[in-house]
């Protein structure tokens, strides 16, 4: 048998040269013939000639019967193999792999080009690779064929073969000896060694076309007539099977629905190998069946083609048609996966934040630079340098006190309430929590004051550590549960409340605390065997320390904050988990605390203001370093003069008159010292303090915008009378002052409230109220500083005057109203049939009373002519 590498080289040879005349053929053939005998002389592999391959011998006279290896469009162009009588066309399956198509979506490439491509592959050493071999093998020696035409199908990995038989041979016959050849002597090629090469007889018309329409195991079957003219017949699924079933097993066969109009009618054979699918689609294509298998008096073509099938997507279906359970089942599914993964990195990013593990000035390093450094002199001040030390002193017992109990087993909150500027986050963080590691701060002012939710959820997220948090995922998921609620029905459960997200954040805070706390446990110590909730009750000193600043900062604005905060405080303390301190200027704190831990009597410790002596002390040491400086710059200058000269020192009387006038609010104080650390004198220093405390005051409570007066709950003539009354008495009766006029008569619709107002006032530390056995007592200014702000501002007399101008204005109105009411009610008890006695008093008393309001009006008339005539003359 001939090479296949000598066969493919022939075939080449014979495809490359189109012969125009029978002369040149048989030239360009004994060309071929010499050149295949030199290729037969090289290889080793030496056999016999087969019957079937005769027409490739390099005999001369038989030179121009070597079998051509035909392009894919079919020898004629058209398409079509055209057979002449007694020839006949098997395809061989499994050939070429499939995967080889890929390269034909390139629009440069074709199937020719490839075919050229593998020829040129013969001339290689790799011949033994050549598929037309495959074929040469696939055909046994003593089949009573010879094959005239091979045309390659690289799309369905096969090729056609195209052969002459004797009259006396039925090709059925041939198909069969061939079949049993290959079941008994299977080839397996190099890319499929699980399915050998398959080889049927072509019953139809094959079309060889080169679009690209790649094969699939699902084949489309169409019945046209053989002619036009003639209508064909469907044929029915047993006539199918019987047709098809001998290329491969079938899976299903789908005919055309009943009441689909489309023509041809049609019809769908499923194949469970694509291979199976190529092998019908090439032997049966333009196949006409006879009357005999159903096809009608004038037969019916199978027209065959792929089909892409059509997935199911029965699993997508289901789910898109069942939104109101696949949405809140996915967004339980999404809440679990951000638990898993997120919540260890949170719990992680706040026990860092806890245990200040992230602050440089916390870490080993830093604190043993600034040892050498202080051993060295070369640290600046030292820690009692800052002047505070005097305040630490004269508050010793309440920072004694409240480290007593954080080292005590108890279940309640530590209140810690002063006015602001009295230094109780310093107290409470510098000297009460000194050297405890664990401390968690929590500064509410920052929380309530953030726009927003989201903005709320971010404070809180960094005020205890809680990271990654997304505050603006919340506002995304608000928007696409609205989008699914109105399109589906039911709400999807993907945006959160307020609420739940601060609960989320303080749950994840609770088990982070926990963990901080039992960390420091030791297998060696005696109790390591207790449970951790019986460890941390009997160890206090090990809990970590949540400190709230600025608690019930706009308390009336932001009450879910505060509850959820007390709330969270009162778990944890109870839990035994964390000690809780409070830091608030707020005199109603009970109220929020009560509702979170009722029962319970909480720990205070009241700040207030310094003693004239500590508050002069604390200046001085303020000034101590200012002094120091002077001096050596002194020294150093060397001039014998400015040595004798004495130092600049502050005025001691005039520091003292200051320091009354100031009283003992810490950040007053530190206020002044900066301004006598300036060059100024104390009494000119206490001048400035005192007119720029006047002038906030004007700005912020008595000639404020409009839009901001409306969102008060107190008005300016109100802000006014306490001020007035409190410059001439520095302690004013509170009940007195509810019956007052501006808090009594009808007053704005945001200031109709008088306790609300007072309260209000008291918030923003304008005054103070002083309580007597739960009840109100007396009203004061909010700070010393205050009560000579308001004296300032009384000898004002162009502010006085309009200021009670517009007091008048309101009482006159009020009494108008008054005047109004009364004499609707004399209208009608004049329109009463006759006069009785019983309702003679009842219009003495209207007229009486009608009387006192037009005598009132008219002395406030009278004095308000006057306010108009000096605010006309003054500036």
């Amino acid at each position: 048998m001939i090479p296949s590498r000598g066969l493919a080289t022939a075939a080449l040879l014979a495809a490359r040269r189109p012969l125009t005349s029978t002369s040149r053929s048989l030239g360009c053939n004994f060309a071929a013939a010499s050149f295949l005998r030199q290729r037969l002389n090289q290889n080793a592999i030496q056999r016999p000639m087969s019957r079937a391959w005769e027409s490739t011998t390099i005999n001369p006279a038989d030179a121009a019967s070597v079998p051509p290896i035909a392009s894919e469009e079919g020898a004629d162009k058209s398409g079509h193999i055209t057979t002449q009588s007694n020839e006949a066309i098997l395809f061989f399956d499994n050939i070429f792999p499939l995967k080889l198509s890929s390269v034909l979506v390139r629009p440069w490439k074709s199937d020719h080009d490839v075919t050229d491509l593998l020829k040129r592959f013969e001339s290689s050493s790799l011949g033994i690779l050549d598929p037309i071999r495959l074929v040469k093998t696939a055909i046994p020696e003593d089949l009573p064929i010879r094959v005239t035409e091979i045309l390659p199908r690289l799309k369905d990995g096969g090729a056609y073969v195209k052969f002459m038989y004797d009259a006396n041979i039925d090709p059925a016959e041939i198909e069969a000896q061939l079949s049993k050849r290959l079941k008994e002597k299977p080839i397996k090629p190099w890319f499929a060694i699980f399915r050998p090469v398959n080889a049927r007889l072509v019953q139809g018309t094959p079309w060889l076309e080169d679009l690209y329409r790649y094969p699939t195991s699902l084949v489309k079957i169409e019945f046209v007539p053989p002619t036009p003219g003639i209508t064909p017949e469907e044929l029915p699924e047993e006539t199918l099977y019987s047709l098809f079933r001998k290329y491969g097993k079938i899976a299903d066969i789908i005919p055309q629905p009943t009441d689909s109009k489309v023509i041809p009618r049609y019809a769908h054979v499923g194949f469970p190998v694509t291979r199976d699918a190529i092998m019908a689609r090439n032997c049966m294509h333009g196949f006409i069946v006879n009357e005999a298998l159903g096809g009608g008096n004038k037969g019916t073509k199978l027209r065959l083609s792929f089909e892409k099938r059509v997935k199911a997507h029965s699993i997508w279906n289901w789910l898109s048609n069942h939104p109101r359970i696949v949405i809140p089942v996915l967004a339980a599914l999404i809440a679990g996966f951000s638990v898993l993964i997120f919540d260890p990195i949170r719990e992680f990013f706040i026990k860092l934040h806890i245990q200040h593990s992230l602050e440089f000035k916390d870490s080993r390093i830093y604190k043993w630079f600034k040892k050498q450094s202080g051993n060295l002199g070369l640290s600046g001040k030292s820690k009692g340098d800052d002047g505070l030390e005097e305040v630490w002193n004269h508050r010793r017992d309440a920072i004694v006190q409240v480290q007593g109990w954080l080292d005590e087993t108890s279940d309640t909150f530590i209140v810690v309430t002063g006015p602001k500027g009295s230094g109780k986050v310093e107290m409470i963080m510098d000297q009460a929590l000194e050297g405890r590691k664990n401390v968690l701060k929590i500064d509410c002012r920052r929380i309530v004051e953030a726009r927003g939710e989201a903005g709320t959820i971010k404070r809180l997220a960094t005020a205890v550590g809680y990271r990654p948090v997304f505050s603006w995922a919340n506002s995304m998921s608000s928007m696409i549960d609205l989008a699914v609620q109105s399109t589906t029905g039911v709400k999807a459960g993907f945006s959160e409340t307020l609420e739940s997200q601060l609960n989320k954040i303080m749950q994840t805070t609770t088990g982070a605390l926990k963990d901080v706390a039992v960390a420091s446990r030791n297998k060696k110590d005696s109790d390591y065997k207790l449970s951790e909730d019986a460890w941390l009750e009997a160890h206090p000193e090990r809990r970590p320390v949540i400190v709230v600043d600025n608690f019930l900062h706009k308390g009336e604005e932001n009450s879910i904050i505060y509850d959820k905060i007390a709330e969270w405080a009162a778990t944890v303390v109870q839990n035994n988990v964390a000690h809780v301190i409070f830091l608030t200027t707020d005199s109603a704190y009970s109220k929020p605390l009560d509702k979170a831990l009722p029962d319970r009597l909480f720990r205070t410790v009241s700040l207030g203001d310094l003693a004239p002596e500590v508050a002069k002390n604390f200046v001085l040491s303020r000034l101590k370093d200012q002094i120091a400086a002077a001096e050596k710059a002194r020294k150093e200058a060397g001039n014998d003069e400015l040595e004798k000269s004495p130092i600049p020192r502050p005025n001691m009387l005039e520091l003292d008159q200051c320091i009354d006038t100031l009283g003992g609010r810490l950040t007053d104080l530190e206020f002044l010292a900066r301004r006598l650390r300036t060059g100024q004198s104390p009494k000119q220093a206490m001048e400035e303090i005192v007119s720029e405390t006047a002038t906030d005051i004007v700005r912020i409570y008595l000639l404020g915008k409009p839009s901001e007066i409306a969102e008060k709950k107190f008005s300016p003539q109100q802000a006014w009378h306490l001020i007035k009354s409190l410059a001439q008495n520095p302690n004013l009766r509170y009940n007195e002052v509810l019956l007052s006029a501006p808090f009594s008569s009808a007053a704005p619709a945001a200031a109709s409230n008088a306790d609300a107002a007072i309260d209000s006032l008291v918030s923003a530390d304008l005054v103070a109220v002083k309580t007597h056995q739960g009840r109100p007592m007396t009203i004061t200014a909010g700070k010393p500083l205050h009560q000579a702000a308001f004296s300032v501002l009384l000898h004002d007399r162009v502010l006085r005057a309009k200021m009670d101008y517009d007091v008048l204005n309101d009482s006159s109105k009020a009494e108008a109203k008054s005047i109004d009411k009364v004499e609707n009610e004399l209208a009608l008890l004049g329109s009463l049939p006759r006069q009785t006695g019983e309702t003679a008093g009842r219009i003495n008393f209207l007229l009486r009373k009608l009387e006192d309001s037009q005598t009132k009006i008219a002395k406030w008339d009278k004095e308000m002519t006057a306010l108009k005539k000096l605010l006309s003359e003054e500036f």
